[in-house]
């Protein structure tokens, strides 16, 4: 209390000098329209610069919300964009060549369809591919994959609802595969020179085969049934023995565009493994006897 009183004895004449402005100006401009209106404005002038500075502050400090709003509406139209895209795809779907081939040759086999959900699993050995199908759909390890353009892949590991696929653009793939017509065989494998590639070996240098011709599935395993398309030989060249022929192979899939494929389930698969397990089996009780 006494420090207020001090403060309004020091700086009484200042407070009367300021009360007595303001006084002075209320009559002035309450008397004198001329006046008046020059206030008024000068006042209304002043408010609309602070109001504007005001909400501009505010907006910028509501840009985060509102980003979040503008990603959200952009997911939302992609997806409706998506769904319509594949829409009229299916409307308009004519089925090439290849995959009437490929669906002839599978006569016998079932086709389980499924969408790619991941392309880009990368590993020292390449690339890995996650499928939507699993376990309680059915889909076992060592099941081949099929697309539209040919042969993918096969399973390698199973979940309850998803599956991951070694594709043929994986070190780790081998294919056992023959030139349509021939009845020469190799395996197919990759060597990281890219998406669309890949490489057959162990076919004789007397072979008669040539640029163009079609590379299908053997048929000499329980993966693939024979016949089904895998790509054309772009280059015949020469393997480092010189016994065989180095054959370059463009895939039938475009691995970077790859969506909608089918898992194949063999009828006879179950029983060609039992077979195998005894084989083994067998080959095992022969070396412990010798």
């Amino acid at each position: 209390m006494h420090n207020l009183l001090d403060f309004l004895r020091k700086y009484a004449y200042l407070l009367l000098f300021v009360v007595l402005e303001g006084v002075s100006l209320l009559l002035l401009l309450r008397h004198n329209s001329y006046q008046g209106c020059v206030w008024l404005s000068s006042a209304n002038a002043v408010v609309a610069r602070v109001n504007g500075l005001y909400d501009g502050a505010m907006a910028y400090l509501r840009l985060r919300d509102v980003n979040r709003q503008l990603t959200d509406e952009n997911v939302r139209l992609w997806r409706e964009t998506a769904l319509l895209r594949d829409a009229l795809a299916q409307a308009t779907h004519d089925s090439t060549l290849t995959e009437r081939y490929v669906q002839a040759s599978m006569e016998g086999y079932s086709l389980l369809p499924a969408t790619v959900v991941s392309n880009g699993t990368e590993t020292a050995a390449g690339r890995y591919l996650v499928v939507n199908r699993g376990e309680r759909d059915g889909v076992r390890p060592e099941m081949g994959v099929v697309g539209g353009g040919g042969v993918v892949g096969i399973v390698y590991l199973t979940g309850p609802h998803h599956s991951l696929v070694i594709p043929v653009t994986n070190r780790k793939s081998s294919i056992s595969c023959r030139i349509r017509g021939s009845r020469y065989f190799g395996y197919l494998v990759w060597r990281g020179e890219g998406t669309l590639t890949a490489r057959l070996g162990d076919i004789p240098r007397y072979a008669k085969i040539k640029e163009g011709d079609y590379v299908e599935t053997s048929g000499y395993s329980s993966v693939f049934p024979p016949g089904i398309f895998v790509g054309r030989i772009s280059h015949l060249g020469t393997s480092a023995d010189g016994q065989t022929y180095d054959v370059v192979v463009n895939l039938g899939i475009d691995f970077a565009n790859l969506r909608d494929v089918s898992i194949v389930t063999t009828p006879y698969k179950a029983e060609i493994d039992t077979l195998r397990s005894h084989a083994a089996e067998a080959d095992a009780a022969f070396d412990e006897a010798g």
